[in-house]
């Protein structure tokens, strides 16, 4: 069985995959400082009343402090040594980014687990920690595309840097006119990313110059994407599932 573990600037997501099956999946929030002794987990010894047997374990990190930790508690409790993917790895898309080396794994893993599974172009909204947006044209070549702050930083950055807006939990807001301001804030945020993504997605369809597919994908994937009509399909489990793909090919 497959070990998928995507490290995130807010959220560590597991999976296990039984072939191309998710069996399991889970989250802890993200900490730079977690010792491999932390990392180690009774739920990855049992899911849906079986044993597991963790055979492969492939990593996407953002956070390069995690390696080390993860490396240790893998070899540790699975007597596997993960893969960590890289910009070498075999992706299936001709990486046009510049430098190659400046995009981010999660990123890439994303857009080409949305080439094998829909085709291309297609274009992978992110939203997550940021609001990311990339485009894979026809030839199959990753052009890059839009970083703009998330939901939970607009939220964060409109408490810190007032004195009296409030912190507030991210839900869908009632309408766009917010009679309290946590309301008119959670409009703000929520139906500001809403109109942002979707204003970006078309205007990056239109340098693409065809009519590209368009997948959502991260913890924020349900709630904004549902509110944008050019998304074309929700995966939240895009990054996992791109993992696995990878593991595959390799």
């Amino acid at each position: 069985m497959l070990l998928a573990i995507d490290i995130g600037n807010s959220l560590i997501k597991f999976g296990v995959f039984d072939g191309d099956e998710l069996i399991d999946k889970f989250s802890i929030a993200t900490r730079r400082d977690y010792s491999a002794e932390e990392l180690h987990f009774d739920r990855l010894q049992f899911s849906s009343g079986k044993f597991l047997k963790i055979d492969r374990t492939m990593v996407s990190t953002v956070v390069p402090e995690l390696i080390a930790p993860v490396r240790e508690a893998s070899q540790t409790q699975f007597k596997v040594t993960p893969v960590f993917v890289d910009h070498n790895a075999d992706f299936g898309i001709e990486n046009k980014y510049d430098p190659p080396t400046a995009v981010g794994i999660d990123r890439l893993v994303n857009a080409s687990a949305a080439v094998e599974k829909y085709g291309k172009p297609v274009i992978v909204c992110s939203f997550g920690t940021a609001t990311v947006i990339d485009a894979v044209n026809e030839k199959g070549e990753f052009l890059g595309g839009v970083i703009a702050p998330g939901a939970k930083m607009m939220a964060a950055s409109l408490h810190e840097n007032t004195s009296q807006l409030p912190s507030v939990q991210i839900e869908i807001p009632d309408g766009v006119i917010g009679s309290t301001t946590i309301d008119a804030m959670l409009s703000g945020v929520v139906n500001g990313q809403i109109a942002m993504a979707d204003g970006l997605i078309r205007r990056v369809a239109s340098e693409l110059g065809t009519k590209p597919r368009v997948i959502a994908t991260g913890g924020f994937a349900r709630m904004i994407g549902d509110g944008i009509k050019t998304v074309s399909v929700i995966d939240e489990h895009l990054t996992l599932d791109g993992l696995r793909l990878l593991s595959e090919r390799s």
